[in-house]
């Protein structure tokens, strides 16, 4: 009897780095187990022509969490904020923090619909799930949990981070620790946390088309227009002035999120319009990289930046920040600039004209090669079936 499978998850049907890399492994691990995927997005969201899911025979469940009462809410978000403003921040008042940011109704609702589905191992996909299925612990006895943790440390704990922030670090450590598994992306990140991880890279996820010819003049950046995550508005600025003594070479930004009307606005100021185009998101993404000389990845952070491995399948060299996991991804073949550093990324774009092209396209289809489908779905297989 096949052992049975839940991927736990905010959305499947919506455009995003995260739905895609969890398709394609929830897609391939079909082939061996009974998958399902339980999501928070609605039905009438349900897309199955969406990275190809229809390809894959597994379930889908739909759930949302019931409402909590006033009183109770109240409470709950007094003792959080005593949690992180005030309280020692140990195992004790860690667990406690985990009912007062996930209140019993809900917790129970949760529980409910997993028990249901009588799993054998149950993924939270990304940390805040994660840290939720760890509060369930108690009431899954037997099941296999895993947190699989998407976003970099440094963007979940950083002075800066816009998700989680450094006064929850060690709570979430400390729920983290009560799964079985916790998978991060990549060696530079398992070494932050303190307990042990499993690192599992994500794979290519999609088939490359035609190879780069180099001869373009093109630079290519794709993702999310999330809150400055992508560095998109630092890419802008840095091409003006790369731009300035380069007026052939032109930019493709493909994407969409709530920055948009940022990078218009800064594309119109600068009188750009001619040389850089936004791009809608599209299943067809191939077509960019196949047309593209040279990839840019200007991120602030990244939990591991599957855009490399996708530029690099279509022999595209890569100019990237500085990156722990860029620079594990890529090595002395990535052309580095600091984070945030705008003329260091426009110094590195010169640098990149001047290239020998096709050496470093070979290169790159090379690295590309290290991410294979078959390489990654054995190592998850290998965690699902450990006891």
């Amino acid at each position: 009897m096949k052992k049975r499978i839940c991927f736990l998850m905010d959305s499947i049907f919506s455009f995003g780095g995260v739905q895609r890399v969890t398709a394609v492994i929830a897609k391939e691990l079909a082939k061996y187990y009974d998958v399902t995927i339980v999501t928070f997005d609605r039905p009438e969201q349900k897309d199955t022509s969406l990275y190809d899911l229809c390809e894959a025979d597994f379930n889908y469940r739909f759930f949302n969490y019931p409402k909590t009462p006033a009183w109770k809410w109240k409470c709950c978000k007094a003792y959080s904020f005593l949690y992180r403003k005030y309280l020692p921040q140990i195992r004790v008042t860690s667990d406690i923090y985990s009912h007062s940011s996930f209140p019993s109704q809900k917790k129970d609702a949760l529980v409910k619909e997993l028990v249901a589905g009588n799993y054998d191992i149950i993924v939270g996909v990304h940390a805040p799930l994660a840290v939720r299925l760890a509060s369930c612990r108690k009431k899954l006895k037997g099941v296999k949990l895993i947190g699989w943790i998407h976003n970099s440390y440094e963007a979940l704990f950083g002075e800066k981070s816009l998700y989680i922030g450094s006064e929850l670090r060690k709570h979430f450590e400390f729920q983290l620790e009560k799964l079985d598994a916790t998978v991060v992306l990549c060696h530079y990140d398992a070494q932050q946390y303190h307990f042990s991880t499993n690192v599992i890279y994500n794979p290519l996820t999609l088939t490359p088309g035609k190879k780069s010819t180099g001869d373009s003049k093109k630079f290519l950046a794709v993702g999310r227009f999330s809150r400055l995550h992508k560095g998109f508005d630092l890419l802008i600025e840095g091409f003006r002035i790369f731009a300035e003594k380069n007026k052939e070479w032109t930019l493709d930004i493909v994407g969409e999120g709530v920055e948009e009307p940022m990078y218009r606005e800064l594309i119109k100021k600068y009188k750009l319009e001619d040389i850089i185009t936004i791009h809608p998101f599209t299943n067809h993404i191939q077509e960019y990289y196949s047309e593209a000389q040279i990839y840019v990845l200007s991120s602030r952070w990244e939990g591991f930046g599957l855009v490399l491995v996708e530029a690099m399948a279509h022999g595209l060299p890569v100019i990237s920040s500085d990156l722990p996991t860029s620079q594990e991804i890529m090595g002395d073949f990535g052309m580095y600039f600091c984070n945030g550093d705008v003329n260091g990324m426009a110094r590195q774009m010169e640098e990149a004209t001047k290239m020998d092209w096709q050496a470093k396209s070979e290169q790159a289809l090379q690295i590309a090669a290290r991410f294979n489908l078959e390489t990654i779905i054995n190592q998850w297989k290998q965690l699902i079936d450990e006891r």
